[in-house]
């Protein structure tokens, strides 16, 4: 094994486009600036990280999933306030016509304070006194102004303000104005969730950090429904949860933390938020975060839409459900995954190998097939085709170059396992399955060969 040799977030951005991983969005034309597409590597990530969220989060807890539609009725912002401010602090540097998030300049320039506890004045007053150069200019500030981040769009082929509508910058509100219909179809019983998969779209005013923040991303969100005695058990417990869930999907303990929301930062209708972060190169970010949202939405779609949707206890009392609410950004907990997992590794010779310890159940490809010569790649498919029908394991099959080199590049992926077919498997019915973290060999019967790789599954 090698040193390990410190993280630096540009190596890690540029591993991941060269690799496959992510891509610069509409490259061909130069590119959409800070949009990026996944490819394959990426789309089997999150597929496994999916899979685990709607085992953890909807198959155990006995929840349903539903799937509403990005584009929705206009109204359903109004009530749900998104309309009125939903908005970030919106500076202007008059003299290059470059906008900026205000918070993000005094985060950035002075970390030392609290950007969530300041009013958009102090933002301002900061800005103003202490900012003369910044982004490589001379600066004169405009006024801080609100910049509302829903993207507008329109129904029909008739442009009017009539036909304006939005596309959603959050997947929960489809669950609260469909909560009337679930539990009509279901009968389900308090407490219970309504979760779903699905994207989101926040017009951001300066989009940073690679995929940590964009203009498109996609959430995993539950919407968790019981009776207002019991929010803050429930609350506690899907924060518990949530750890458990990124531990589980192999994220270093030392690297999270869960932090409180403090009084000043909280939502009007909030009894409790907790943000669970990640240490980045770049600094904390938030991956996740778990809001007692009390009995809000619920309230504003009733006065809204003029339906009820209230509960009905079985003692004959009606009560409008608290919900508490779990909400992942897939795409910053990917990133989390690849930094965590990424390393550098000094060997002899001062070469390095960089190594991706991604957990053998989300790594993109949980084992590569390997012929050690052109005379075996007929015994080597047999194995990988017999392996693709009897198991459910992401297979890639490679053929191309040294050992040695497939090895690496299997290693800067994050492939756990290599299985080479080698004369002996032709002799003794044997593979050689090679470890990607220690790089130690075993020996292993072909007939034991998916109960070896079941021992890793969780």
């Amino acid at each position: 094994m090698g040193d390990k040799i410190q993280k630096n977030i540009q190596n890690i951005i540029n591993h991941l486009k060269v690799s496959g991983f992510v891509y610069q969005n509409s490259e061909i034309y130069g590119g959409l600036i800070n949009t990026w597409d996944y490819g394959p590597l990426a789309v089997n990530i999150m597929t496994a990280i999916k899979k685990y969220w709607v085992r953890e989060f909807i198959a155990k807890e006995g929840n349903v999933q539903i799937d509403s539609k990005i584009i929705m009725n206009p109204k359903v912002w109004k009530a749900s306030g998104h309309l009125d401010n939903f908005s970030d602090f919106l500076i202007e540097n008059k003299l290059n016509q470059k906008r900026y998030r205000a918070d993000h300049i005094v985060k950035d320039l002075f970390p030392e304070i609290n950007v969530e506890k300041a009013t958009f004045e102090e933002l301002e007053e900061i800005i103003k006194e202490k900012v003369k150069e910044y982004d490589g200019s001379k600066t004169e500030w405009s006024s801080i102004r609100p910049f509302n981040l829903m993207f507008k769009t329109q129904m029909g082929a008739i442009d009017t303000a009539a036909n304006q509508t939005y596309l959603r910058p959050e997947t929960a509100q489809g669950i609260f104005i469909n909560f009337k219909n679930v539990l009509r179809t279901t009968r389900a019983k308090l407490p219970f969730g309504i979760g779903q998969i699905g994207k989101s779209f926040r017009n951001e005013i300066t989009p940073r950090d690679f995929i940590f923040r964009t203009r498109e991303f996609e959430q995993m969100e539950l919407e968790y429904f019981c009776n207002p005695s019991d929010d803050e058990k429930f609350y506690h417990y899907w924060i518990k949860k949530c750890v458990d869930f990124v531990t589980l999907l192999g994220l270093k303990s030392e690297n999270i933390r869960i932090r409180p929301h403090e009084k000043e930062e909280l939502s009007h209708y909030s009894k409790g938020t907790s943000d669970i972060e990640y240490l980045f190169p770049f600094g904390w970010g938030e991956l996740l975060g778990i809001a007692n949202r009390g009995n809000y939405d619920l309230s504003q779609h009733m006065k809204y839409s003029n339906e009820s949707l209230e509960y009905l206890l079985d003692d004959g009392t009606k009560i409008i459900p608290h919900v508490i609410e779990p909400s992942i950004g897939l795409d910053r907990l990917l990133l989390a995954l690849l930094v965590d997992s990424y390393e550098e590794q000094e060997l002899e010779n001062n070469d390095v190998r960089i190594v991706l310890k991604l957990d053998f159940n989300i790594a993109p490809y949980q084992v590569a097939i390997f012929p050690l010569m052109k005379k075996l790649n007929s015994k080597a498919k047999e194995i990988f085709d017999n392996l693709l029908q009897k198991t459910e394991l992401r297979l890639i099959y490679d053929e191309s170059g040294s050992i040695g080199k497939r090895y690496r590049r299997q290693d800067a992926i994050g492939t756990p396992f290599a299985v080479t077919i080698d004369f002996d498997t032709l002799e003794k019915n044997t593979v050689t399955v090679r470890e990607r973290d220690s790089m130690k060999q075993h020996v292993v019967e072909l007939d034991n060969l998916i109960k070896f790789f079941e021992n890793y599954k969780k």
